[in-house]
This record gives structure tokens, sequence and C-alpha cells, in this order.
């Protein structure tokens, strides 16, 4: 179907839209500040440029007719496309502000991203944000948030966005637990030792290492699990014993001396693992305020630490 139509039509394709959308010509009425007999005769402005029935109206409801089907799937599309124009315009001469609603991983929203937002806040004053901390799945649309960061190898299909971080896991105990007990000079040693895991599964017993081509899996045993990262860490460093963390987690006690990195030449491949991704749905023009704040978080998760750099190991 052809719908070469003249520019003077656009209003009435806008309004064909919210009518098919809202189900109600006195609702769209309302929300034109207009009355229902000028959005019906809207409808049949269009209608007659077509040559074509949009809608089936009867006394409780409208249905759309198979022609309209069509007609009502490029208008939606004409209407994006105007949307898309004012983001552009919008991205040039609007200031950032609004609301920005984020979820994150708790330990990632805890460690790494709330301790940046002051600075954010400071810099851009009319910009709001509600980090929500959830390790469940978050849907964009369905919990009705603007940015999903999550642990992935890849965003998943109908997503884009930016990869700030890859999570690295590391092994840590006290110096006095290690003092006490020896340090494991390769992985298989682990198994003498009090191991503080995830907890969540049985393959969480099951570390797993690689060094170069080599890998290693070792099953091991302790008297404490807990699937948190910061209990985990606070557990290592009251002596329990040798504990899994993100490296995220670990590397201020790291720094401080506290706790120090055990096997650092052998890699560890944790369940959770993969780039830690601030995904969005698929735009070609983001809102300003969304904008400033991934480029914000992705400035400063390059200024991050890394695993690589130098501390404390045995």
């Amino acid at each position: 179907m052809s719908i070469n139509l003249p520019l003077s039509l656009l209003a009435e394709m806008v309004v064909f839209v919210r009518v098919v959308e809202a189900g109600s010509f006195s609702e769209v009425a309302r929300q034109l500040g207009t009355s229902p007999s000028a959005v019906s005769r809207s409808i049949s402005r269009l209608e007659k440029a077509l040559a074509l029935r949009l809608l089936q109206r009867t006394t409780r409801k409208l249905r759309l007719s198979e022609g309209g089907e069509a007609v009502f799937k490029r208008c939606c599309e004409v209407v994006g496309a105007a949307q898309s124009v004012m983001e552009l315009s919008g991205q040039f001469t609007q200031e950032p502000e609004g609301l920005i609603r984020v979820s994150v991983p708790k330990a990632i929203g805890r460690y790494v991203i709330h301790p940046h937002m002051a600075d954010f806040l400071r810099r851009y004053p009319k910009v709001d944000v509600q980090m929500m901390l959830e390790d469940r799945y978050v849907d964009l649309i369905d919990d009705n948030v603007d940015l999903s960061i999550r642990i992935t190898d890849q965003p998943a299909p109908g997503l884009v966005g930016r990869e700030l971080f890859a999570l690295e896991h590391v092994l840590c105990a006290t110096p006095a637990y290690l003092a006490e007990h020896g340090i494991p000079a390769r992985p298989e040693d682990l198994r003498t030792h009090s191991c503080i895991y995830l907890g969540e599964t049985p393959a969480d017993a099951r570390w797993k290492f690689k060094q170069g081509s080599k890998s290693v899996t070792v099953g091991v045993h302790g008297r404490y699990a807990a699937n948190h990262t910061g209990v985990r860490l606070e557990a290592i460093l009251q002596h329990i014993g040798i504990g899994s963390v993100p490296y995220f987690t670990a590397r201020h006690a790291l720094d401080q001396g506290l706790i120090v990195q055990v096997l650092p030449e052998w890699s560890f491949i944790a369940s959770y693992h993969g780039g830690v991704w601030l995904l969005h749905a698929p735009s070609r023009y983001l809102p300003p305020k969304l904008r400033v704040f991934i480029d914000f978080l992705v400035e400063r998760m390059a200024q991050e630490p890394t695993l690589g750099m130098p501390h404390k190991q045995v």
C-alpha cells in the first residue's frame, strides 16, 4: 500500500495513532484538549485521503480494519521518526535534566557505582538518579528503568550499550590466617584449607583456575559460605579462611595490606564472570540526561584500578 500523503495530514496520522493506542475518541480528545467530534473529523479526513476505512466503530469499542492495521504500523513509524527528530534537536539545545532510573547488581552498585554518584550529581544539578540495587533480572520496560547494569558476555538481543569493565575475581586471605595454616603453592593445596565460597549451588565449591593453556578444577570445603560479596570479605578479614571475592570488593583491603592475594599467578574463574555492561534500549538519539550519565560512568570506570596493578601478594 502506498501512503504518499501530503504533509498536512501528519497531524491526522498522530491523532490516528493515539486513538488506536487509547481505544477511545474521548480519551484522545482529553489528552489533546479538544472535543471527541474534532478527533473523529481528523480520522475521517485521513480515511478520505486514503480512500480506506481504518476503524470499525461499535457502541463499545474501536477495532482496526485489515487495511487499518497496515496504516497504523506505517503511521507509528512516522510518529517515531518525528520523535527522533525532536530528540536530536534536544541533544544540542537542552541542558541535561530529569530523573534517571538505573538498575545495578547489589555489590557493583554499592562498591563501584555509588562512590561516584555525589560527583555526578554535583556536575549535573538538574539530573536526579534513582538506583535500584537488584541481583534479579530487571526488564527495562516491565520495571520502568532507563538503564540496566548487568554482568554478561554480550548484550541481550534488543539492547545496546557500553562495557564498563571486566569482572575480575580474586582469592584472598589475611596474613595471620596464612601464617597459621600455610600458603598454598598450587590450586590443589586449597583442599587442606578452610575456603569461603558463594554457596548457591554445589558447583560453587568447585573452584576453577587457568594459567596459560593449563586448566585446573579443585573441590574445596569450608565451614562458612555466603552469597554476598561484602559478607565473604568480612569473613576473610575475620581469619575464617581463604575466600573468593570480586576484585572491586577486595581492592581497598588489599591496598591497606589487611588481606593478600592467594595464588596470584593463576586466574580464578568464578561462577559470575564476564563484562559489566551498561545497557539501554536502542535509540539513535538518547536524551541528554542518559547520554551524560553513560559518558560519566565510562569515564570513571576507565580510571578504576584493575587486578593487574601491583598489590601485596603471596
